[in-house]
Formats: C-alpha cells, sequence, structure tokens
C-alpha cells in the first residue's frame, strides 16, 4: 500500500471569497495605451491652430472692410431677400410637393404618370435653365387668355407686368423644390406601417383624417432630415438668381465689390451671413425634429 499526500497549494493563483468568485483587488489593471490617437489629436490641434493664426493676422482677409460691410443697410436688405426667397420657395414646393407625392401613390395610373413626368421633368432640367425660361416667360406668350379651352377667351393679362424678375425667381425655385419634396414625402409616408391605415380603415376614420392624424405624424420622422437638408440648399441656392440681377445676398455682395476692387472681403460677408443662417435653421431642424420624435426617443 502506497501512501499519497494532497497536491501542493499554488499560492500564485488569486485568492477567492466565499462564493467562489475572483478577488478582483489583486488584479493589476493595466489601462489601455493609444499613442497614435494621441498624436493624431496634437497634429491636428497645431494644424487649426496655424490655420486660425493665419486667418486673424493675414492682412488679405481685411477684417476692417469685412466689419465694415457686414451690417451694412444694402447687405441687411440683401439678406431679407434671401429669406424671402427661401420662405416663398421651401413653402410652395413643399405644398405643390405633397400634391404631387400623394398623386404617385394614387391607386390612379394616370395620376402617377402625371405625377412621375413632373418629378422626372424638373429634377432633369438644372434650376439655372427653368429660372432662365420663367424669366423670358413674355417673350414665349405674349398674353395668358382665360375662356373656354381651344376656343374664345373672355379675358387675358400681359405677361410683360404679371411677371417680374422676383416673382419669375420665387416660382422656378418652387416648382424645381416641388419635385424633390414629392419624393421625400412619399418615401416619408412609405415609412409607415401600412397595418396602421388598414387598421383605421377598419375602424371607420375617414380616409383624409387617416393622412392627417395617423400617416403625416409618423412619416414626419422620416421627412423632416431630409426636407431640412432640401430647405438649406435651397437657402444656399437662392445665390443662383443672381444671373436674373435680384438683390439677393450674393448678387448684392457682387455688386459692391464690382465697385470697391474688395473681393476676399466681401465674399466673407456673404459667407458668414450663409453660415449663421444655414446654423440657425440647423436649430429650428433640431426643436422640430424633436418635437415629432416624442414617444420613440429620449
Amino acid at each position: 500500500m502506497s501512501l499519497t499526500s494532497d497536491p501542493p497549494i499554488d499560492t500564485t493563483t488569486p485568492a477567492t471569497t466565499a462564493d467562489g468568485a475572483d478577488d478582483h483587488a489583486a488584479l493589476k489593471v493595466v489601462p489601455v495605451r493609444h499613442p497614435w490617437r494621441w498624436a493624431a489629436i496634437v497634429a491636428t490641434v497645431v494644424l487649426l491652430a496655424q490655420f486660425a493664426h493665419g486667418f486673424i493676422t493675414n492682412s488679405g482677409w481685411e477684417w476692417g472692410v469685412f466689419a465694415e460691410y457686414f451690417t451694412a443697410d444694402v447687405v441687411l436688405k440683401a439678406v431679407w431677400v434671401t429669406l424671402q426667397l427661401t420662405f416663398y420657395g421651401t413653402a410652395l414646393g413643399f405644398a405643390l410637393g405633397i400634391v404631387l407625392a400623394f398623386m404617385r401613390l394614387s391607386a390612379s395610373r394616370f395620376l402617377q404618370a402625371v405625377a412621375f413626368g413632373y418629378i422626372w421633368a424638373f429634377r432633369s432640367i438644372p434650376l439655372i435653365v427653368q429660372l432662365l425660361f420663367w424669366f423670358n416667360l413674355a417673350y414665349l406668350y405674349k398674353e395668358l387668355k382665360f375662356g373656354i379651352p381651344f376656343g374664345p377667351g373672355f379675358f387675358s393679362f400681359d405677361t410683360m407686368g404679371l411677371v417680374g424678375a422676383m416673382s419669375a425667381a420665387v416660382l422656378g425655385l418652387a416648382l424645381h423644390q416641388a419635385a424633390y419634396a414629392a419624393e421625400i414625402v412619399r418615401g416619408g409616408v412609405l415609412a409607415v406601417d401600412s397595418g396602421q391605415l388598414e387598421a383605421a380603415a377598419a375602424l371607420g376614420i375617414p380616409r383624409l383624417r387617416q393622412i392627417r392624424r395617423i400617416v403625416l405624424p409618423q412619416a414626419m420622422r422620416s421627412i423632416l432630415p431630409n426636407a431640412a437638408n432640401e430647405v438649406i440648399s435651397l437657402f444656399k441656392g437662392t445665390s443662383i438668381v443672381s444671373v436674373m440681377a435680384i438683390g439677393e445676398l450674393f448678387y448684392q455682395v457682387q455688386v459692391i465689390y464690382g465697385r470697391n476692387g474688395r473681393v476676399v472681403p466681401l465674399l466673407m460677408v456673404a459667407t458668414v451671413w450663409y453660415v449663421l443662417l444655414t446654423s440657425a435653421l440647423s436649430v429650428l431642424q433640431h426643436y422640430v425634429e424633436r418635437h415629432f420624435s416624442k414617444g420613440t426617443t429620449r
């Protein structure tokens, strides 16, 4: 008979508590090192500091000229014209876009075809071409008559006085915006679960109320981010109406630096105004999105 002894106790293993859990206090915690991350941060900070230093100290920016014209009356009036173009273009564009979106969602093949044709045409033609067409409407049509279709007219309007530069700009921006707004709204509506509409129909809720109280409040969560991008793009895109000699922000800045030759500081005036107003639109977008996301996100 051979005698055996108990196995030796390993004193290098961490002690355990009464319930068998490891004593983590006996472990040495070594933080993860990220040397390359810190190197990238330092390099980025140095580059930003160099850019800011050159931005402030470079005399070519002519900050005195910038300060002189930033709040000048002529510039403030131009900013107001830009805001008007953005507001009217957005309001009319999205109003027509909603109609086009539901035409594309209609069961009627004819309405679907008409809406698709409109969207295809206005997304295919460059905005500047559309604006110039509307601006030269009086050349194409001397007058507009209202009466029996393909028959005699009862009264008419002279298009020369009917569509001015500002009206042509609003009309062109709105019709162009409507094509993109229609697809944004259609995508948001399609994102709503169709089962909810079926349940609403089973409860006898009228179709219009289904859209107004069930579909659109939920679709807005999908519509708003893309719609806000379109509004901001339209706000900056109003500078294209300078080809029609409308006194919006970019056109007025061009007029001023064409007279005094201070190109860079005047461009900075326009740039800072665009940045400030775009930031304000982004803040407004945040609060509107938060309103329509109640009950879904915290």
